[in-house]
């Protein structure tokens, strides 16, 4: 292993603001797509094209995780203005959340919610409260205690109540809500969307199974441990926070019969990698395992939680190629992809897609949540 690969400095790489995408595509499958097809070739095509690059028998693995509305305002007793990300539900009714500003609450402190937008004309009577219990080192954020009904859960009232979270890098988009979920978005749990599956549109879906290419679904939460920063010189000292997933048998099935014959698994996004890769191995669901000392063995059937943390070194267990977004510089994302071919040539694609002119497509690529996509095929992988 190149020792680079290991420090973070060596994951930043120079992007203009202007292209991070500020609005989705539309249609879906009109973004651009980057395939890398061998160690030393790619080409330039839009996600439309997909089925042309994929081989009857292949399985798309995709996380049908739904965005909740998680993002709330309000106000402290003092007035003072409040943001909160809600992560996850540590307890009956209470929630860990990033809150805004942080420094001033303490616990005890009380948040009066506010309506969204939607709702206000139809519930100026509903209230929604929470009081700050304990503060969380992991992450820097609150433990929050809703006051609501015996009975009630706080995931019906965050229609009424949340925003969807979109990336704090977009900054002035005029997507709607249904645009920063997948089109198969199910079950709901994430603050963040798989953004490699927003690409996707039913004609194309018709298209793949047309040419003999399945599909099949896991969902893996997204969290604080996929958008977290990494902020450790030495890479291997991050640590990743954990994230809820569940690979069914039914998927775990389908995956072996494409494998016995000779088909390929397809993840689409880092976090159905992260479910699978989590999955195979038990022991990724505890504490950390390193990459160099993973050893091979049966994916299974999973539910609870993964701290899997991929970086180059990784031996790879289930996933053969990758759908993905290009992502955020220094972010753990980068790294995991890095694994799979390499920090440097990774790299040199994205310097590729910045150099990239709009010619036939139209536009040049953008970066992130709403912007274009990547095809690693298994030709290409390390």
């Amino acid at each position: 292993m190149d020792q680079l690969d290991y420090w973070l400095e060596s994951y930043n790489y120079e992007l203009p603001e202007e292209r991070i995408a500020q609005n989705p595509v539309i249609p879906r499958d009109h973004s651009r797509l980057l395939v890398i097809d061998s160690p030393r070739s790619h080409h330039h095509c839009l996600f439309k094209n997909l089925p042309e690059f994929l081989q009857p028998g292949d399985l798309l693995v995709l996380n049908n995780t739904r965005v909740l509305p998680a993002r709330l305002y309000g106000r402290k007793s003092s007035g003072a203005v409040v943001e909160v990300l809600l992560l996850e539900e540590k307890q009956h009714h209470c929630w860990l959340a990033l809150v805004k500003p942080g420094k001033r609450f303490k616990p005890g402190s009380v948040i009066e919610f506010e309506l969204n937008s939607i709702s206000k004309a139809d519930f100026q009577e509903h209230k929604l409260r929470a009081t700050v219990l304990d503060t969380d080192p992991e992450t820097g954020g609150r433990l929050l205690k809703f006051e609501l009904p015996e009975g009630q859960s706080l995931i019906p009232l965050l229609e009424q109540f949340g925003n969807i979270p979109f990336p704090p890098y977009v900054t002035e988009t005029e997507a709607l809500p249904e645009q920063y979920q997948t089109i198969y978005a199910e079950r709901s749990g994430a603050v963040a969307a798989p953004t490699a599956g927003l690409h996707f549109t039913e004609e194309l879906f018709q298209c793949l199974e047309q040419k003999g290419i399945d599909k099949t679904f896991l969902t893996l939460h997204v969290g604080v441990g996929t958008f977290r920063p990494v902020e450790v010189d030495n890479i291997t000292q991050h640590q990743m926070h954990g994230e809820w997933i569940e690979v069914p048998e039914e998927t775990v099935d389908k995956i072996e019969k494409a494998k016995a014959s000779g088909g390929r698994i397809i993840a689409v996004g880092t976090t159905a990698v992260r479910a699978l890769e989590g999955a195979a191995n038990e022991r990724f669901c505890q504490p950390e395992l390193s990459p160099e000392n993973s050893p091979k063995s049966t994916l299974k059937s999973y539910c609870g939680k993964t701290n899997l943390y991929i970086y180059p070194g990784y031996k790879w267990q289930v996933i053969d190629g990758l759908i993905t977004n290009f992502h955020l510089p220094k972010s753990s994302l980068l790294m995991l992809v890095s694994a799979l071919i390499g920090r440097e040539r990774l790299l040199s694609l994205y310097q590729v897609a910045l150099e990239e002119s709009a010619n036939e497509f139209g536009r040049q690529y953008r970066f992130y949540s709403f912007g274009d996509a990547m095809l690693i095929l298994p030709e290409a992988v390390l």
